[in-house]
């Protein structure tokens, strides 16, 4: 064989690698791991490979539950419902940077409703923290000034620094096992009241509705939670219809009059009679407990991509 023909043999393998190596790195990915934040139509996954895997969301991207006992039915969901902590699946191919752009993405319902359930305990556990921080720091406050005015009892004042960095290490970890799933700040609320039965939104929450809206636009990164409730006059499976349709009717509102992208919107939360805030055996209480929340949210860690 002559070495004119050896070199375009040699030329035509390596021709014939490279085709196959751009084919395989455009082939469609399939990566599973849990939602740690979302941040617009950015999500991002930690998985076994990566702690840290930016998801880009699309118009088109294809978002469902899959159900039966072979996960081989598959319902269409809304985008609104990835939200943190929920176990997904994710198809798609990465973009120049280095970002997964998602064209499916898929998710059983019981790990939505887990996922739904700590979301619901989380702001009570980040208000407690709060409020266990400032107790610490007056704490520290009293024991600073008994040390300068009392240096004789040295002693006792050791003793209790020392159960006050207990204290601070136990509240730590409190917020390090809590936060670290969905780390929110709450830049602003509003709580929409509704009439005993009533799901339509009374026409004087509006202006504060969009006003929050306009608010939020000014959040690098934000989200808005809208929750409903109920009181527990009448039947459960009916408080907890009523509490669906008023988060749903004032998600709408967020949406076509706030103009609120759905990409930015975490899935409305119907709470029926949990979390009562009044005595439902009054009317004014029963009234207080016929709301929605609306919050504007700021993930703490989404906020530093």
């Amino acid at each position: 064989m002559s070495h004119s023909k050896r070199l375009g043999m040699v030329l035509l393998a390596g021709i014939t690698v490279m085709v196959f190596s751009v084919v395989a790195s455009a082939q469609t990915l399939k990566v599973q791991g849990l939602i740690t934040g979302r941040s617009g139509s950015k999500m991002i996954l930690k998985t076994n490979d990566s702690p840290k895997l930016v998801v880009q969301l699309t118009d088109e991207t294809q978002v469902g539950q899959v159900q039966g006992l072979l996960k081989a039915r598959r319902k269409q969901m809304s985008m609104a419902a990835l939200i943190p902590g929920l176990a997904v699946q994710v198809e798609g191919m990465y973009n120049a940077q280095n970002e997964l752009v998602a064209t499916k993405v898929s998710f059983k319902g019981s790990d939505l409703q887990q996922a739904q359930s700590v979301q619901a305990g989380l702001s009570e556990t980040a208000a407690q923290s709060q409020q266990n921080q400032e107790e610490l720091a007056k704490q520290n406050a009293e024991l600073k000034a008994q040390n300068e005015a009392l240096q004789q009892q040295q002693a006792q004042l050791t003793e209790q620094q020392k159960q006050q960095a207990a204290n601070k290490a136990a509240i730590e970890a409190a917020v390090a096992r809590f936060g670290q799933l969905n780390d929110y700040y709450i830049l602003d609320e509003v709580t929409v009241l509704f009439g005993n039965g009533q799901t339509k939104v009374d026409p004087k929450y509006i202006p504060q509705l969009t006003a929050l809206a306009e608010k939020a636009k000014t959040v690098n990164g934000y989200m808005v939670q809208v929750k409903g409730y109920a009181s527990s006059v009448g039947s459960a499976s009916l408080n907890q219809k009523l509490s669906e349709d008023r988060a749903n009717n004032v998600a709408n509102i967020l949406m076509q009059q706030g103009h609120i992208p759905l990409t930015n919107m975490l899935a409305p939360g119907a709470m029926g009679e949990s979390r009562q805030i009044g005595n439902d055996t009054t009317a004014e209480g029963q009234a207080q407990n016929r709301r929605v929340v609306v919050r504007v949210l700021q993930n703490k860690g989404i906020a530093g991509i």
